[in-house]
């Protein structure tokens, strides 16, 4: 068998749901440091990051009705 096949495969995306929410939520802040950017890059899966900031900008929206029903009501 040979490994000639593994040496030309990229390496596989891992990466936990608390990183992926941890880079969207600095993500949603603006403020990221480029060696974490490059390294989310590296590990993260672009799907995942598409799912966590579509939930967390509902979750965004949820609050802020949540508070202005809150002050309104």
């Amino acid at each position: 068998m040979s490994d000639e096949g593994d040496a030309q495969r990229p390496p596989a995306k891992k990466g936990g749901v608390l990183q992926v929410m941890k880079a969207v939520a600095w993500s949603f802040l603006g403020v990221r440091k480029r060696a974490d950017l490059e390294a989310d890059a590296a590990q993260l899966h672009p799907a995942h990051l598409i799912i966590a900031g579509l939930v967390g900008a509902a979750l965004f929206i949820v609050v802020l009705l949540l508070i202005v029903h809150a002050v309104v009501g």
